[in-house]
């Protein structure tokens, strides 16, 4: 019975199949050949053109003695850890407000998620326009006769990441605003019932029962949202090019670009991008053994 059942599988939904077979076969050359062919030439002393001259792990030591390469990862960590935080906090709190019923939250909820819809060197152009000192935020309250007024975050070593981070968090806020509220209101509402009944306050149920409900939110939100993070570029090129003073807020992303195209030196860009490969492995596969492995585990 089984081996006659076996083709029966197989044949099932067979045209579905066979319309993803063209979805499969770009994974595997496309993707995972690309990703393979870039970490094989990253062990090699490649330049304008790949050649498969080994030099071993040459790259990578040199990649880890250039201070520009530390300050990228200095900046990155940096930038995401406050990205991680504020976005996935003021966004859970935004969805809290949402899900409050209040009025209008159709109008609101696009408002906030308009910003998403934008790409990053949109964005990036639109704040640099508003941090500017001369007819940005700064020049406007002086306008208004505060002369001493001084917001100029772009123009600072030691200032450039928040002014980064201001535009991040514009961008990024409303889209987690809308997988918390999707979170949010799967809650069933028994719960809430339940803890009026038992008297518990608003702020306790949502600490104590509602957010480890939402785990799964959570987890997800923060894999997408660090994934985006470590292959930030756009808004850095847009609004800074990497300045002020040289590297002050250089990436990852920009020293594999520069490498890559413009200092011609292939085996050195391949290695950027395979440690950065390295970096998002290292927040998939936790949160793969979250999501199946703990589930099949249970």
């Amino acid at each position: 019975m089984s081996d006659q059942g076996r083709p029966s599988r197989l044949l099932r939904n067979l045209p579905a199949k066979i319309a993803a077979i063209p979805m499969i076969l770009t994974t595997l050359v496309v993707f995972t050949g690309g990703t393979l062919w870039t970490i094989f030439y990253s062990f090699t002393n490649s330049k304008l053109l790949p050649r498969t001259n080994f030099v071993g792990l040459d790259q990578y030591e040199r990649l880890w003695s250039n201070s520009r390469w530390l300050v990228s990862i200095e900046n990155l960590a940096f930038f995401g850890v406050f990205s991680l935080v504020f976005t996935v906090g003021i966004g859970f709190l935004l969805a809290v407000l949402m899900d409050q019923k209040i009025r209008f939250e159709d109008t609101f909820r696009t408002i906030m998620l308009y910003p998403f819809a934008l790409s990053f060197i949109v964005t990036g152009l639109v704040w640099q326009w508003i941090l500017n000192p001369d007819f940005g935020l700064q020049g406007i309250v002086r306008g208004w006769g505060w002369d001493s007024f001084t917001f100029d975050p772009l123009h600072s070593p030691d200032t450039v990441l928040f002014g980064l981070l201001i535009a991040g968090l514009w961008q990024g806020t409303g889209f987690v605003m809308c997988l918390m509220l999707a979170g949010l209101r799967g809650i069933d509402e028994d719960i809430w019932k339940a803890a009026r009944v038992d008297g518990i306050p608003t702020w306790k149920t949502y600490v104590v029962v509602i957010i480890p409900m939402m785990r799964p939110v959570f987890v997800t939100t923060l894999v997408i949202v660090a994934a985006g993070i470590i292959k930030l570029y756009d808004l850095v090129v847009a609004m800074t090019s990497g300045g002020p003073g040289g590297n002050a807020s250089q990436v990852p992303a920009m020293y594999v670009y520069d490498y890559m195209f413009q200092a011609q030196n292939l085996g050195q860009g391949f290695a950027a991008s395979t440690m950065m490969l390295l970096s998002v492995l290292i927040v998939l596969i936790p949160w793969a053994y979250l999501e199946f492995g703990g589930k099949k585990h249970g």
